[in-house]
């Protein structure tokens, strides 16, 4: 009887260090997929802005017919796929908490799966490599959830691992996988996947994002920063103005782009919006053929997720001029309004920067400029997605800035808070649109809306 006890306890245990060696596998996975969709991502957008600078017509027939190719494979092949990745993690995190206790009563869709990881990396990174101002970060909150969703049947039940849970580390690890920025991925988890983090949850997190985190470094050549290792030195004299300018104009323009993006994530009316629902590939066309005209008035520089411009500008190796922010602003819009599968982050990042670099010119803190890109950097982010202490972190862990932790912090919380005047919560607002019900509330997701958000 001892004998047969000690077998089954061994079984057991045996069973549960095989879980966690999947669930480690799965974290691990999470990291090399936010490798592979950066360097295919970075790959592809090299070769386009390579032969904009060659042809300078190739962007007004690459954007516009690639952006109708990848729309098409989208809704073709891989149906929630679509947009930032974020919403629709929300839904199912939501979904997976409700499921069991009460009855659905309708089909469903999976906005998690093996499907929508194929999807989303490789129609997303073909989007902006076609010149759509999109971001990966964002997606990779989808890959990183689909590839966790996919192993949760591997688990063990002893492991006591809910699949809600397991969605939340795989978001999580995700972002701060694509930005090798592992606190932000914690704070990411609390502030906006969640909304709370249980005890026991907690150290699903974080072992998920080490795991991720230590694998893209790995893959990467080693460590180091999002951006490299930039100094920035906190100014003295007028940081106070600085932080006051970044403040406000943070806050209203991120808070405008989060009301804008929201309202084109629902019905349009008039002749764009019949457009927009009859002839949706046309539609995509012309949201391209807006994207390369503002790339030939800005010399390229609006094409892509914005990261080299942002580096060459923190670098202080580029000059952009002052009219790259609003450009940046109305290209980012109209890629996320084609329905492509691309996020918002890196976009915001170099919304940010741009506007930095104007602030640092009229301020006449051409001496160390890199103090206003980094304000104005978490300043667009937070106001934009109203997740202040995550943009705080990102931006922290991508640029050596721990000079300015308390400037950073301070406006990140009040552009988030004059962003709350004027717009929803992003992530939020735009699940509750794709279900009917908010993210915290108890019911059951119903059919899944437009998911292209």
């Amino acid at each position: 009887m001892n004998l047969r006890a000690f077998l089954l306890r061994r079984a057991v245990d045996s069973r549960i260090w095989l879980g966690r060696l999947v669930f480690w596998g799965g974290a691990v996975g999470v990291g090399l997929l936010a490798v592979l969709f950066a360097e295919l991502s970075t790959g592809l957008t090299h070769y386009f802005m390579r032969g904009a600078r060659q042809f300078w017509w190739l962007p007004f027939l690459v954007t516009p017919l690639g952006g109708v190719l990848c729309v098409w494979l989208t809704r073709r092949y891989f149906v929630g796929s679509e947009g930032s990745g974020i919403p629709q993690t929300l839904v199912e995190i939501q979904r997976a908490q409700t499921v069991g206790h009460v009855e659905e009563k309708s089909a469903w869709r999976p906005l998690l799966s093996i499907r929508i990881i194929v999807g989303k990396i490789l129609v997303g990174a073909s989007a902006v490599g076609c010149g759509f101002s999109l971001g990966r970060e964002g997606p990779t909150v989808q890959v990183g959830a689909s590839l966790m969703n996919a192993i949760h049947h591997l688990l063990p039940a002893a492991l006591r691992i809910q699949r809600s849970h397991l969605l939340v580390a795989g978001g999580a690890a995700g972002i701060a996988a694509a930005f090798n920025a592992p606190l932000a991925g914690v704070m990411f988890a609390i502030e906006e996947m969640s909304r709370g983090v249980e005890a026991r949850m907690s150290g699903l997190i974080i072992t998920a994002i080490v795991l991720a985190g230590v694998t893209a470094q790995a893959m990467k050549g080693g460590g180091g920063n999002y951006f490299g290792a930039v100094p920035i030195i906190a100014g003295e004299g007028d940081q106070l103005v600085a932080v006051a300018l970044a403040i406000l104009a943070c806050g209203l323009s991120g808070g405008l782009f989060s009301r804008m993006m929201i309202e084109g994530a629902g019905d349009w009316r008039g002749a764009l919006g019949d457009l927009r629902r009859k002839h949706p590939l046309v539609f995509v066309a012309t949201c391209g053929l807006l994207v390369a005209s503002l790339g030939a008035v800005t010399d390229g520089a609006v094409y892509g997720s914005g990261l080299e411009q942002t580096q060459a500008l923190l670098e202080a190796e580029g000059h952009l001029p002052w009219y790259f922010a609003p450009a940046k602003f109305a290209a980012t819009l109209a890629a996320y309004f084609s329905g492509l599968p691309g996020g918002i982050f890196a976009p915001s990042l170099a919304i940010g920067a741009g506007m930095g670099h104007t602030l640092a010119s009229l301020l006449d803190q051409s001496a160390m400029p890199g103090m206003v890109l980094a304000l104005c950097m978490a300043g667009f982010l937070a106001a934009a997605t109203q997740a202040p202490m995550t943009s705080f972190l990102i931006v922290m862990e991508m640029v050596d800035g721990y000079d300015l932790v308390i400037a950073l912090m301070v406006v990140t919380l009040l552009s988030s808070g004059i962003s709350r005047l004027i717009s929803a919560p992003l992530y939020a607002t735009l699940a509750r649109q794709m279900t009917g019900f908010p993210p915290s509330s108890s019911s059951p997701p119903g059919r899944a809306g437009s998911a292209s958000q």
